[in-house]
């Protein structure tokens, strides 16, 4: 259908000399924001019968903390009684809960996430529409969903009862997970490669081996490679929850604090896994920076506390 205007200039002219659509133009997404907004209202307010429990939440929280959370109890960090400890002096650390529960969580995430990067990205050239015809995209782009339309937590409830208990239970959850997720953004960014490298790679009469290797997996590869460092960070933060229902890692030893009501325990490990993902965030910052194209992502700011606080802050506290 034609449009009436000749130009954009002279539908914004138009609109600037109507009342009625220079109203509607200028507060169109506050009625929006305000409908929405509204919505959510209707909505809440249909499933929450009764909206005085509220009145006493902020009580019970301070009383919470101060009963049974605060201080931690850092006895995690000290090694365990059984088996002995047998390490270097300084080093008996390595023998506590929450190091063997880091460690054991931080190899999960980092095999899981090579093990479906592997799968996955085969599965994504396949999925991608520029690459291929729809009856085979989307047959593939149906496994990629179907595989992240469950939870990890219940993947992982799923190989624990298949292969017991364990880290190979969530090895094989984040796995499965892990190609769902990671297929998906790898197809976007696949999809997402400019037409002239494809047209002049068809000119050339190159098959979809040579243009998927040739020309789609190199310009894509900054993305794939950000997503894969992304992969490997939500990994480690969704590692630390199946390990609850007993596929190995930190969540196992979580799980088993919390069935004995040992909150300040509980709070220890989640402090010490707050900070091991500032050190993750950190470091990917880092290795990102090797491989976007300059000025997309630049290095994090020295000194290292920089993720989290913002530059203005920084500032004055080195001119102090």
């Amino acid at each position: 259908m034609k449009s009436r205007y000749s130009s954009k200039s002279e539908r914004d002219m138009n609109i600037s000399e109507n009342p009625i659509y220079s109203l509607w133009f200028t507060s169109r997404w506050f009625l929006l924001i305000a409908f929405l907004v509204w919505l959510t209202a209707i909505v809440t307010n249909g499933m929450v019968d009764d909206w005085g429990r509220l009145s006493n939440g902020g009580e019970n929280l301070v009383i919470f903390i101060e009963e049974s959370l605060w201080p931690p109890d850092w006895s995690v960090l000290e090694p365990q009684s059984y088996p002995p400890c047998i390490t270097a002096p300084g080093f008996q650390f390595t023998c506590s809960t929450a190091w063997i529960g880091v460690t054991e969580t931080l190899k999960i995430a980092f095999v899981s996430t090579i093990f479906g990067m592997i799968i996955s990205l085969p599965l994504s050239l396949f999925a991608a529409r520029n690459l291929n015809p729809w009856w085979i995209s989307y047959p593939c782009r149906f496994i990629l969903a179907a595989s992240r339309s469950l939870p990890s937590i219940i993947w992982a409830i799923f190989f624990v009862i298949l292969v017991g208990l364990g880290p190979l239970a969530g090895i094989l959850a984040m796995t499965v997970y892990t190609i769902g997720y990671l297929g998906k953004l790898q197809y976007e960014a696949i999809e997402g490669v400019p037409r002239p490298p494809l047209d002049a790679s068809n000119a050339m009469g190159h098959g979809w081996l040579e243009r998927s290797f040739g020309v789609i997996i190199p310009e894509s590869a900054n993305g794939l490679i950000s997503q894969l460092i992304f992969m490997f960070e939500y990994n480690f933060r969704h590692g630390t929850v199946i390990g609850i229902v007993g596929a190995g890692g930190i969540g196992y030893y979580i799980n088993l604090y919390l069935k004995f009501l040992q909150y300040d325990k509980v709070i220890a490990y989640l402090v010490i896994i707050f900070i091991v993902v500032l050190l993750l965030d950190y470091l990917s910052i880092v290795a990102r920076s090797f491989f976007t194209e300059d000025g997309d992502v630049t290095r994090p700011p020295s000194p290292w506390w920089g993720i989290i606080l913002p530059s203005a802050m920084i500032d004055l506290l080195k001119r102090k």
